[in-house]
């Protein structure tokens, strides 16, 4: 979803920064950062965000990571083997606790009390529009249904739509925010 926002917001005309993991091509047009940890990508963000005027936060990073990792293979031992987990950074919440005049645009993917776990989150991480939808809509599908929530406590459901459709409603949203922040 990250890259087909990328790619929207670059053919509206934004200049776009995007940090990704390595995982696909980089796409034309836009600086690219990769990164191959939620720390990499904490540091990565939180180093150009004072500079930008909006992030839309669409990598679904891992909330826990092994509290040690190991250079080389784990010999196999008698037993078990105990694996302690620790947090990784909330990269959404460092942004919002951080921002200024910056627009900040969340995701959410929720098992249940989609509404309530949405507004919950973009309140609890200063967002200005959170999109959200169900676990089982948008992971490994070129489509999704999603839902807006906006912090003046709009809502716009969509049906489901293509991927890159999701991106361009995404954009017109974060124009449609740039637009009343100026005429404030």
């Amino acid at each position: 979803m990250g890259y087909a926002i990328a790619e929207a917001a670059r053919q509206a005309g934004a200049e776009v920064t995007l940090i990704s993991g390595a995982s696909l091509a980089d796409p034309k047009g836009m600086t690219v950062v990769h990164v191959t940890s939620a720390q990499e990508m904490h540091d990565a963000v939180m180093q150009r965000f004072a500079t930008c005027d909006a992030v839309i936060k669409a990598a679904a990073v891992a909330d826990y990571r092994p509290e040690h990792t190991a250079s080389r293979k784990i010999k196999k031992s008698d037993g078990p083997m105990t694996l302690t987990m620790v947090r990784n950074p909330d990269i959404l919440k460092a942004l919002g606790e951080h921002k200024k005049d910056q627009l900040l645009v969340g995701f959410a993917a929720e098992t249940d009390h989609l509404e309530d776990n949405a507004k919950k989150k973009l309140n609890s991480k200063h967002l200005d529009m959170l999109v959200a939808n169900h676990a089982s809509d948008g992971f490994a599908s070129e489509t999704n249904k999603v839902t807006f929530y906006f912090a003046d406590g709009r809502k716009q459901a969509f049906e489901r739509m293509q991927k890159q459709q999701v991106a361009r409603h995404i954009c017109n949203a974060l124009a449609g925010l740039f637009e009343m922040s100026v005429s404030k």
